[in-house]
């Protein structure tokens, strides 16, 4: 396993649950704590007080678990609807979020047979999909970029196709690099692009490789797609709802709100793809419906939320002892209509390449 800058071994890369509610403006070390440039000034963020569970903008992202046994959560795959491949199309493959683990990344897409032993593409007509976050936490954000948009072009030459969607730390380090340190109305006191990246893995040296090409490739990026039958969207979240009734007005919206370079509605946007969690409990299964009635498909895909998390299984104050499951796979949930991709690779879990349809 790679290692960032600063890190030990793959365990020290875990935290407990002590780690997670942190006040803002501590400056931390260690794999989970934020770099800080030279001369940096913490600032004080306020957390808003109406936040769903989970991640929000100004906190550090969810906690890490400890590794065990993995939970199996059975299926029948009679009841679940079997989405169409397009005709005359290669095989459709989906990555959940890579966050700067550039190797994990390339290993991952040499075993499906996607790259080959140099990293290029060698898959023919197959088509991937990207499903966001390819910088922070991990040490080669910016390499992962490169590598995506490399594979693209070699992609489309060859007769198959790689793209990617919208992550929410694709806004955060696009509003980091634009707005820096410039106070954003964050519904319940002052917060910072810059602040926010920090806290939730930024690191220098992607800031410092960025260039002018990288954030006209970001800011282009779709956030909703719908393909063979499947609807991709980054975040488990029915937010996406508010920036259109069609995966165009959608796309297009997000673009516009980029474009018009406001901080705080940039911000807006952010702490919107931020949310998670939407599909896991209670009315989960009502909340993908919305989606996909909304925006067509019969299943959704996201990244966003580590796979540990959707299915209950956390750390805890108590030591080393509690366990968590091991991701091998992909998680279905709600009813069959949800697919989870995010194996955790930030919490020594597993980057998630796929081919779809799954095999259950």
């Amino acid at each position: 396993m790679t290692q960032g800058a600063g890190q030990g071994p793959e365990t020290e890369r875990t935290a407990t649950l002590r780690d997670f509610r942190v006040p803002a403006y501590v400056h931390e070390t260690g794999p989970y704590g934020h770099s800080t440039y030279p001369g940096d000034v913490a600032r004080p963020v306020e957390e808003p007080a109406d936040h769903p569970e989970g991640y929000t903008p100004t906190q550090r992202d969810l906690p890490v678990i400890n590794r065990g046994d993995t939970l199996q959560v059975p299926v029948d795959p009679a009841s679940l609807p079997i989405p169409q491949q397009t005709d005359g199309a290669g095989p459709l493959y989906v990555v959940g979020d890579v966050h700067g683990y550039l190797d994990e990344l390339v290993a991952a897409l040499q075993e499906q047979g996607l790259v080959d032993a140099a990293g290029n593409w060698c898959a023919g007509t197959s088509r991937l999909w990207f499903l966001g976050d390819f910088t922070d936490r991990g040490p080669d954000g910016i390499g992962v970029i490169d590598l995506v948009m490399r594979l693209s072009a070699e992609a489309a030459a060859a007769g198959g196709y790689c793209k990617a969607l919208m992550g929410n730390h694709e806004l955060l380090l696009l509003g980091a690099k634009r707005f820096g340190d410039t106070p954003v109305n964050s519904g319940a006191g002052t917060a910072t692009f810059q602040a926010a990246w920090l806290l939730n893995g930024g690191q220098k040296t992607d800031m410092d490789r960025l260039q002018d090409h990288h954030l006209q490739w970001m800011a282009r990026l779709d956030a909703v797609e719908e393909v063979d039958g499947y609807l991709l969207v980054h975040s488990d979240t029915t937010a996406y709802l508010d920036y259109g009734d069609s995966i165009e007005a959608v796309n297009d919206t997000v673009r516009e709100t980029l474009t018009r370079n406001d901080a705080d509605e940039c911000w807006d946007l952010f702490r919107k793809f931020t949310k998670r969690f939407s599909f896991r409990d209670e009315g989960g299964a009502d909340a993908v419906r919305s989606l996909l009635d909304t925006y067509g498909g019969t299943r959704i895909v996201h990244g966003h939320s580590p796979i540990p998390y959707l299915l209950g299984e956390v750390g805890s104050e108590e030591g080393e002892d509690s366990a968590g499951p091991v991701v091998e796979g992909p998680h279905v949930y709600a009813e069959g209509l949800a697919i989870a991709m995010d194996g955790g690779v930030t919490m020594a879990g597993k980057l998630l390449v796929q081919q779809l349809p799954l095999d259950i």
